[in-house]
């Protein structure tokens, strides 16, 4: 004999339970506020989980909770079986409530969406959640940067920070620069020379700050300094705003040589010298590297005097538009766009 679990008392107990607890988020926040909205999906995503484990409910009652809901609530979005997936592995995912209030639920459900589909470390989901509260992700920003791997970019740049700048400010460069940085949008060849690198970087300057994050301002390319009568040039410099710092950038379509730290550190001098003033901290050089042999890397900026990194670029094929997009809208999930989770 088959039981219809959804006549049964539990199950209407439940389904009351669940309308009882939407219908006293609308009147709290009417579902509008993301805070609220995100509160409720785990709180939904949680009972499902809990009743699944001490009744024995299996996968298809989701599917008979969804058209309740949505039955009981026509005029509100997000109730679809799919979406009521993603409401579980949230709860699952994330099974601390007040973990989900202080950071999940300040960014978007969909951002969440993406961290659930596309990170499965815990601690890497909330350092992107962290990220994105921080610098204000939008949803293509954060799956870019989810695809490009920038969590574990972050720690990998050769650099002297820890000698040269005082804590604060080496802890806050070592979380801004990466390694290596991706340049999906650059079309350079092969037997590209620098200066093909640089005017491609230019030309695409709204990428090319995206990819090196948030805080870089440009200032300009083949930056002049005059040192003893001499004219020298910066390939690029920039302005970083929380570090409050120039940031000056050699551009290398080779592999890392140790002389390469000689130079940008003798710019660095004239940058200091000439350029900075008493309210922004010491100048720091990037030099970014085709490929870079680490220990020779580390060598070279051994006992150099000024705060330097030496980093690699990766051009890789741009990834067409539409698969850049995160995930759909609630609209399309409720037409069933995307597979089951």
């Amino acid at each position: 004999m088959i039981i219809d679990l959804t006549k049964t008392k539990s199950y209407v107990d439940f389904l009351k339970r669940l309308k009882d607890k939407i219908r006293t988020s609308r009147v709290k926040a009417a579902l509008s506020v993301n805070a609220q909205m995100i509160l409720l999906y785990w709180e939904i995503g949680n009972e499902i989980l809990l009743r699944q484990e001490s009744e024995g409910w299996g996968a298809k009652i989701i599917e008979r909770l969804s058209t309740d809901l949505r039955g009981s609530f026509p005029e509100m979005k997000g109730f679809s079986s799919r979406n009521l997936k993603y409401m579980r592995k949230f709860a699952e995912v994330y099974p601390d409530s007040e973990f989900v209030q202080q950071s999940a639920a300040q960014i978007p459900w969909f951002h969440n969406c993406i961290l659930i589909d596309k990170v499965k470390g815990a601690e890497e989901r909330e350092w992107y959640i962290q990220q994105t509260i921080q610098n204000g992700w939008s949803r293509s920003v954060l799956v870019h940067q989810v695809e490009t791997d920038l969590y574990n970019r972050q720690s990998g740049l050769t650099h002297n920070f820890d000698r040269t700048l005082p804590a604060p400010q080496s802890d806050l460069a070592k979380e801004t620069l990466k390694d290596p940085y991706i340049f999906d949008f650059l079309t350079v060849g092969e037997e590209a020379h620098e200066r093909d690198l640089e005017n491609q970087l230019v030309q695409n300057i709204t990428r090319f700050l995206l990819e090196m994050g948030v805080g870089f301002t440009y200032l300009g390319r083949q930056y002049n300094i005059e040192v003893g009568g001499q004219d020298y040039f910066i390939d690029l410099l920039f302005y970083h705003l929380r570090l409050r710092c120039f940031v000056a950038i050699e551009l290398k379509v080779v592999e890392f040589k140790p002389e390469y730290a000689g130079k940008i550190n003798f710019y660095l001098s004239a940058l200091d010298d000439l350029v900075k003033t008493e309210q922004d901290n010491p100048s720091i050089g990037i030099i970014l590297c085709k490929t870079k042999n680490k220990i020779v890397a580390e060598y070279a900026l051994r006992d150099m005097s000024k705060p330097i990194g030496v980093s690699e670029y990766k051009l890789t094929e741009a990834i067409p538009e539409e698969l850049k997009s995160s995930l759909p809208t609630i609209e399309e999930l409720e037409a069933g766009l995307i597979e089951d989770l």
